[in-house]
């Protein structure tokens, strides 16, 4: 089995130029206590104790304990997809199987996804020991690295989180809430998502390697930072999308002049555009 990466990362990177010359800069080790350049050779690993107190560890003593390079990719047992919190999972890498290993490969697919479980396992990848969650995915095995439960940032360290939890709504506060999930509901598309920053980026680059010496770039409106009532500004666009109906020459009303459930409902779906501009 090979591992490939499932995923690539579009991030663009810079180099450092001199702006007299245009030339790449280069960065040189010091030491922070007389300035000097410190070679490579000369460089150790120390482990911080304190300010300017650190533990040195050796070369060898790392490599006692590193663990050894295997071939092979220890499964010690299968769960249930929905057993995992997302929060878990790491980097994504496609599993591809050697031309001797696809027929047990197809066979592990099979059965995996027949009895819709995940392979919890152990490997080594660049000296380092990975756990790892293996699951099915358009007949495909993708294998997600996983951090270990120590690793996550525990929630008693961010007390506005908690209290978050604790907080009190009331049933008015609820229905609001649940229109504004239920007018923005949808089926995930994720090829409609870009990045907006990169692609603009790209675009000045190119533009600027094709001879373009001034960019102007329009911007957009400023982002209003002050805090936003949702409750209150919702169940305004709620009010404004009925009062349209109303005014609509094709509106009923019943003789209250109020809408009837099923326009009320068709309000609802009404929101997206006023949530959106309101919030």
């Amino acid at each position: 089995m090979r591992l490939y990466g499932a995923v690539s990362r579009k991030a663009v990177s810079f180099n450092q130029l001199d702006a007299r010359t245009g030339a790449r800069v280069k960065q040189k080790l010091v030491s922070a206590a007389d300035g000097e350049e410190v070679l490579r050779d000369q460089i150790v690993k120390g482990y911080p104790l304190g300010p300017g107190s650190y533990v040195t560890v050796t070369d060898d003593e790392l490599a006692s304990i590193m663990p050894s390079a295997q071939r092979t990719m220890e499964l010690e047992e299968f769960v249930d997809l929905h057993d995992i919190d997302p929060v878990y999972y790491d980097s994504a890498y496609y599993l591809v199987p050697d031309a001797a290993a696809i027929k047990p490969y197809a066979l592990l697919v099979d059965a995996m996804e027949r009895a819709g479980k995940v392979g919890i396992a152990r490997f080594v990848m660049r000296s380092k020991e990975y756990l790892a969650a293996l699951r099915v995915r358009e007949g495909k095995l993708v294998l997600h690295t996983m951090v270990y439960t120590d690793e996550l940032t525990a929630v008693e360290e961010l007390p506005t989180l908690e209290a978050a939890a604790q907080v009190e709504l009331t049933e008015r506060e609820q229905a609001v809430a649940a229109m504004l999930v239920e007018s923005l509901t949808a089926a995930f598309e994720p090829s409609k998502y870009h990045d907006a920053y990169r692609d603009q980026l790209l675009d000045i680059i190119e533009r600027k390697a094709s001879g373009e010496t001034q960019i102007v770039v329009a911007t957009g409106p400023v982002a209003d930072t002050r805090v936003v009532d949702l409750l209150a500004a919702l169940e305004a666009s709620v009010a404004e999308a009925k009062a349209a109906r109303r005014r609509h020459p094709t509106s009923s009303t019943t003789e209250s002049g109020e809408m009837s459930d099923a326009q009320d409902a068709d309000v609802s779906k009404s929101v997206d555009v006023n949530t959106r501009r309101t919030a």
